[in-house]
């Protein structure tokens, strides 16, 4: 159904000069140091790939009447000691030199990186397994090991680069690990955990790109490091055995006759800087890049959220028979903080929520509204744990519930809305991949299908231009076209409840206006129930059928709305009462 809204709650669409491929193009273009590096890499890379096709001589041949040319005609860069051409051995030596650097870097990236997202997305005993083997691999001599390898596999120069990538991925574990901590509190990544998505897709597809920047500058300098192990293997004949042509054999051999033909010394170590230093400069450029696209379209992210990493304790309230009647029940319900803070934030909370019900928590900051929330989702930060009591939604226990529990409630039964749309969406993708990768997580629908369905979710929440904000970047969208997008996806499963944390703190009157028209529309037309989570009274006056109010994590009153802003009973709901700006005197 179509929820019209009235004029002037959309707001303006904002210009066009933001596009991925623009941004990009202007980042390459401002750095042109790594973009020629880049070109020079590639150049390389072709050369002596079709050094078969190209290179001038038989990098074997041997003519012992031209010893020691310089460059000339007949050889461009000359001949080393037997006669042989210069530039056919650098094209064809460079083929151990990149293979090798190649197959190292393939091992480091997959390691480093693979190990890094499930010991921070995963920790617990994945974290401190994986832990024990980085101090194991920083612990063993690297050089020696490869030595030991080449002596084992009879000098293969690829199970010496396996081994060299492997041990030192120890550093990018640690790098990948400590980023993939601080994206794991981002609140995009708590949203997608209660749409619904795996661990494997968020880390993937939501934690994975965040860390591209660390990455890339650790490939980089790792590039430059495997390149420098194989050419000093290759200066010390092992692993390409002379006379087949290698970069670090041809250094050793130019380094002989130093004196005698500079030249020799100056192309073979000559390529081996410049693409070492190349290597670097393309780390440090696409890290510039990948920086300046993310401050583009999401900004600082300084919002953290909370993890669902709940140490829910085994609690007598699992055994006992769910309440019957109301779609969501709240029985004895209290949290801890068991390490900083022994005792309980929140304390014997007893509260129900019927299906087409607006039900506002309300209260001062502190006072324990979020967390109570959160806790229903299984969202409860380290060290917190629900100490007494449960929650029920219908027949569901979610207190202490497993994760294949929490994957069939979040999204599916539950939906949030937080307070934040601009960090509960991913900077890094568009409000269409966003919304598909839900529908695809929640729904059956085919690609077709899943497009239609998310516009069709658009126009639902009042958002009348669905193909534009489709292809936009959270960025790209004003605060309110934002909170709407957040409605939209938490409604993608269709459930039964919507948690609405502050949905409307940081948005003008108009927009906030908007907004809780639409709860209300959602309520008549899909019988929707909402927890609807705030300080703000004039939002609760305007929207809820009944009002929690809390005070140092307890419900201190209950009371249908127009009965508490009528004839408030609790001292505390007077003094909320009173410290709200009103043009009505309240007695």
């Amino acid at each position: 159904m179509t929820i019209i809204v009235p004029a002037g709650i959309q707001e303006p669409a904002p210009s066009a000069r933001r596009r991925q491929g623009n941004q990009l193009a202007s980042m390459l273009g401002v750095n042109v140091v790594a973009t020629a590096a880049a070109v020079i890499v590639l150049a390389v890379v072709a050369l002596v790939a079709l050094a078969p096709w190209i290179a001038p001589y038989d990098p074997l041949q041997q003519d012992l009447q031209a010893v020691l040319q310089a460059p000339s005609a007949a050889h461009w860069l000359g001949t080393d000691t037997l006669g042989r051409d210069t530039l056919s051995r650098l094209l064809f030596g460079g083929q151990p030199a990149l293979t090798g650097t190649a197959v190292a870097l393939a091992v480091f990236a997959a390691s480093g990186i693979l190990l890094g997202l499930l010991a921070g997305y995963l920790g617990g005993w994945v974290d401190r397994g994986i832990g024990v083997l980085v101090d194991i691999m920083l612990s063993l001599p690297g050089i020696i090991i490869v030595l030991a390898v080449l002596a084992v596999f009879s000098q293969n120069l690829y199970a010496a680069m396996i081994t060299f990538g492997f041990l030192l991925s120890s550093s990018l574990i640690r790098v990948v690990r400590g980023s993939v901590l601080a994206i794991r509190e981002e609140l995009y990544v708590s949203a997608a955990e209660i749409s619904g998505l795996r661990a494997g897709r968020i880390m993937l597809r939501h934690v994975l790109p965040g860390v591209t920047g660390p990455v890339m500058v650790q490939l980089a300098l790792f590039t430059g490091a495997a390149l420098g192990l194989q050419t000093g293997l290759g200066f010390l004949g092992l692993a390409t055995a002379p006379p087949l042509p290698s970069w670090g054999g041809m250094v050793g051999e130019a380094a002989s006759v130093m004196f005698q033909s500079p030249f020799l010394l100056i192309f073979s170590g000559g390529i081996i800087t410049l693409m070492t230093l190349c290597f670097a400069l393309i780390g440090d450029g696409v890290r510039d890049i990948n920086e300046g696209r993310v401050t583009r379209r999401g900004g600082t992210r300084a919002r953290r959220g909370l993890r669902d990493r709940s140490r829910a304790a085994a609690l007598s309230a699992a055994e006992r028979t769910p309440p019957a009647g109301s779609l969501l029940r709240v029985r004895d319900y209290s949290i801890a903080f068991s390490q900083a803070y022994p005792d309980e934030v929140v304390r014997s909370l007893d509260f129900s929520i019927d299906r087409g019900e607006i039900v506002g928590l309300v209260g001062e900051s502190g006072s324990g509204k979020t967390i109570t929330g959160l806790s229903l989702l299984g969202l409860l930060p380290d060290g917190a744990a629900v100490t007494s009591g449960g929650a029920w939604i219908e027949d569901t226990l979610l207190t202490g519930a497993n994760a294949a529990t929490l994957r069939r409630i979040r999204g599916r039964r539950i939906g949030l809305v937080s307070q934040e749309p601009m960090v509960a969406l991913d900077p890094l993708f568009t409000v269409g991949s966003q919304l598909d990768e839900v529908l695809r997580r929640l729904t059956t629908l085919h690609s077709t299908e899943r497009k239609e369905r998310a516009a069709d979710l658009l126009r639902s929440v009042g958002l009348s231009d669905p193909a534009r904000i489709l292809r936009s970047h959270p960025h790209e969208l004003s605060g309110g076209m934002l909170q709407r997008v957040s409605i939209a996806i938490a409604l993608a499963g269709e459930p039964d409840l919507i948690i609405a944390d502050e949905p409307t703190t940081a948005l003008d009157v108009t927009v906030q206006a908007g907004i809780l028209d639409l709860l209300r529309s959602l309520r008549d037309s899909r019988g929707l129930a909402v927890l609807l989570i705030t300080h703000d009274l004039a939002v609760v006056a305007d929207v809820c059928d009944r009002v929690l109010v809390m005070q140092h994590g307890e419900i201190v009153e209950s009371r249908a709305a127009v009965d508490l802003f009528q004839d408030p009973e609790h001292p505390y709901t007077r003094v909320l009462l009173e410290s709200t700006p009103s043009l009505v005197e309240i007695r």
